[in-house]
């Protein structure tokens, strides 16, 4: 794998991707002040075809735009700004999160930030985050489905009124057997998702490891664990009804007891533009309000 930071490689920018929060028309005065900043420094803006229809202007299909831009652009919360991340995974693009929502973890920039920042984006002060992201497969003897994650896992069960057992083995030699609710697999970026929430631990977002966290497990004796990133987990159901895994809250696979999960880190990263000197710890700071009497 390559550095936590990349060096700024945006030298010659000619063109960015835009991607809109869904559901969000009343976004369009933002998308519009951001492309009149892009397109005075002489830059192309496009829009996916999604978005555009949202908002009622032209736009480009997703996989086209992808290959014709720069850098992408999401315009709303952390959501929107994983969906794009996902969306645009492997094809080596950046993503800068413009925050319109509440939280912004991964979103710091806000609107009225834009203009400034475009100017720093032209005299390289700015930088690329690598973070790591997970690489699923559900393998039966025919078949392997594959997929990816930015913040998490979650393998949980199908009814809410049952609990999941589940086997899992690490670098193919078993280890524990959990059973509750089912398990979080998170990266050191989601660890202040739904890993947060279920007690498990933050971790900063460059270390090289990740986190298995039991969601209401039945003992008192099992408790989250962080694995070096070049550890495999492998995860079989033992329970007849089977269960789903559900990725970055966007995506639901299904699996049940011929199947084998397969978990580790991609020898990918996904990259997202931010200002040179933020702070994780201030962000920490700031949204879970330490230091506050």
């Amino acid at each position: 794998m390559n550095n936590i930071y990349t060096n700024p490689t945006l030298k010659d920018i000619k063109s960015i991707g835009i991607v809109l929060r869904p559901s969000s028309p009343d976004i369009k005065e933002t998308f519009l002040l951001v492309k009149n900043a892009f397109e005075l420094k002489n830059v192309e803006v496009l829009i996916d075809s999604q978005s555009a229809a949202m908002i009622k202007v032209l736009g480009t299909e997703f996989n086209t735009m992808i290959t014709k831009v720069d850098f992408l652009v999401s315009i709303g919360g952390d959501g929107t700004l994983i969906s794009a991340v996902r969306r645009s995974f492997g094809s080596n693009k950046p993503v800068l999160g413009i925050n319109m929502g509440k939280l912004g973890f991964l979103t710091d920039l806000k609107p009225h930030d834009i203009e400034s920042f475009i100017d720093k984006l032209f005299t390289n002060d700015y930088r690329i985050d690598n973070r790591l992201v997970l690489q699923g497969s559900i393998v039966t003897k025919d078949l392997t489905q594959e997929f990816f994650g930015f913040n998490d896992f979650v393998l949980t069960r199908k009814s809410i009124a049952n609990t999941i057992k589940l086997q899992a083995s690490i670098n193919n030699k078993v280890f524990n057997t959990y059973k509750g609710d089912g398990l979080i697999i998170s990266t050191p970026t989601g660890s202040t998702a739904y890993n947060l929430s279920s007690d498990g631990p933050l971790l900063y977002p460059f270390t090289q490891a990740y986190i298995i966290n039991p969601i209401c497990p039945h003992s008192l004796t099992q408790r989250p664990l962080v694995l070096p990133s070049d550890f495999e987990i492998s995860i079989k159901s033992s329970d007849d009804e089977g269960g789903m895994i559900i990725v970055d809250g966007q995506d639901i696979y299904t699996f049940d007891k011929q199947h084998t999960i397969n978990i580790k880190v991609s020898s990918t990263y996904a990259q997202l533009i931010h200002e040179s000197d933020r702070d994780y710890f201030d962000v920490l700071k700031d949204k879970l309000n330490w230091g506050d009497d």
